[in-house]
């Protein structure tokens, strides 16, 4: 069935630079569907980029992308932890749709998406596009779960979080296990020097993009950080006041100026579309070496505000006006239908998505508003935990109403004033969870490991010879 799918799908694009300047094309050009780049960081907060009012990390390449661009104020993830939010963006649908829903995939797991599930990829890449994907996967890491399982030409990263390595591993983790990095699906190396896993990540882009400067195509740069345990290359450490954290952002920012430096090489800048997000709000636990959800309350694993509202920066030169901002309910589930929509394509449709087309959002079109009637929160282990519908959040367990376009640090419970209301969202929340179960998909489990604990490295004895800390 994948097979099927892929000959009427696209990939997603974005070009690196290279010596010779071609022709500038600083607009879309007519004709052409547009690349794609979107660019994924881990844990990342609402509040953590200068452009969303961070006073001292600096993020100018970010920060020029908004101004020429769209930034999204109210873009929700479907998960507040990192397996199943990225599930749900790159299929266009909640966790528990496609089973992804029972908090993250391990090292030890068997279990991942399932490959006859439609991808960004899978949708693209029957369209003319290469699609690559460089960094952190998450989504199942045995033979058959892979991004090249999933609609990716290649990949080249790590599978799992960067925290799943022999140096960083609970002392009472039952399953022995070490941090590969992988090309398409054959181990490169063992436990990666992590100070370099920005930049190696960005170089393979820029590279893969000049492989496929004169076609379509899909770049996604899911990256390892800023996901604990935090590293920065030489270049970047030290620089930033806020810290390892800020140097850590600093160089993903980095990455995002190189990336388009290199379409405005190639003269394909215009030609291009560039998708910032976080897969969820910031690890707050860890105090400085976390990050920040700004004005909104919680983080990481959290049903708060900043849980689940994470930064977005949208930029299309031709297609978003400069300087534009949405405020409208958006979600990482809308990505898929607006990729298609923007490509020219279509989701699939022999299933059911819960994202939804945005580009009237996007375009800034006379009279859009959100096409998301309700979203639906969901705990780390993909229990239902509340409720968005327009201007009302209800969290279920404590019973909790706010106005999060008035209160967006949720401190005023509005539940005794609004009895109705409160009613109307619990019976709404439950109903489409109800109908999200019955119509779930399988998730992918795949019996044999690509290794094993026997195939683990003996030569990586300390954690100075990966830069770990």
């Amino acid at each position: 069935m994948k097979q099927l799918l892929r000959l009427t799908m696209i990939p997603l694009l974005f070009v690196p630079g290279c010596a010779t300047t071609a022709p500038d094309r600083s607009v879309a050009q007519a004709g052409r569907p547009p690349n794609v780049i979107v660019v994924l960081t881990d844990d990342q907060g609402y509040g953590d980029l200068s452009c969303y009012g961070h006073p001292t990390i600096h993020t100018p390449h970010i920060d020029r992308l908004a101004s020429e661009g769209m930034k999204l104020t109210q873009f929700y993830v479907a998960s507040p932890v990192c397996s199943p939010s990225r599930a749900a963006l790159l299929t266009g649908c909640y966790p528990k749709r496609v089973s992804m829903h029972r908090h993250v995939v391990f090292p030890g797991d068997d279990h991942g998406l399932h490959p006859d599930e439609v991808t960004i990829a899978d949708l693209l890449s029957g369209h003319g596009y290469a699609t690559g994907c460089f960094g952190k996967w998450h989504l199942g890491h045995r033979d058959g779960l892979l991004p090249t399982d999933q609609g990716f030409d290649t990949f080249f990263g790590i599978p799992y979080s960067n925290d799943m390595s022999r140096f960083h591993r609970r002392p009472d983790d039952e399953y022995p296990h070490a941090l590969p990095l992988l090309r398409d699906k054959t181990i490169v190396e063992w436990e990666p020097d992590q100070r370099l896993l920005t930049r190696r990540c960005t170089e393979e882009a820029i590279e893969f993009v000049e492989e496929n400067a004169d076609r379509p195509f899909l770049v996604y740069l899911p990256h390892a950080m800023p996901h604990i345990p935090l590293y920065a290359s030489e270049e970047f450490e030290g620089r930033s006041p806020r810290g390892l954290y800020g140097d850590v952002i600093e160089e993903i920012d980095w990455s995002v100026g190189a990336l388009r430096s290199a379409l405005e090489r190639r003269g394909i800048a215009g030609d291009t579309v560039i998708i910032v997000t976080s897969d969820n709000g910031p690890w707050l636990r860890y105090e400085a070496r976390g990050g920040s959800a700004g004005p909104l309350a919680g983080g990481k694993g959290s049903n708060r505000e900043g849980g689940q509202r994470v930064p977005c920066v949208v930029w299309s030169p031709g297609r978003i006006p400069p300087g534009s901002v949405c405020r409208e309910l958006t979600t990482s589930m809308d990505l898929l239908p607006t990729i298609a929509a923007m490509t020219g394509t279509r989701p699939p449709g022999d299933r059911t998505l819960d994202g939804h087309d945005i580009t009237p959002l996007l375009t800034v079109s006379v009279n859009a508003t959100s096409p998301t009637e309700a979203f639906l929160y969901y705990t780390s282990h993909g229990e239902l935990a509340g409720i968005r519908s327009g201007r009302w959040k209800l969290l279920l367990d404590s019973g909790s109403l706010h106005d999060v376009e008035v209160d967006v640090s949720e401190q005023w419970d509005l539940a005794d004033r609004h009895p109705l209301v409160v009613e109307r969202l619990r019976e709404q929340a439950i109903a489409i969870d109800a109908g999200i179960a019955r119509e779930s998909r399988p998730e992918g489990r795949v019996e044999e490991p690509l290794w094993s604990p026997d195939h683990l490295p003996s030569e990586v004895e300390s954690m100075d010879s990966v830069g770990a800390r």
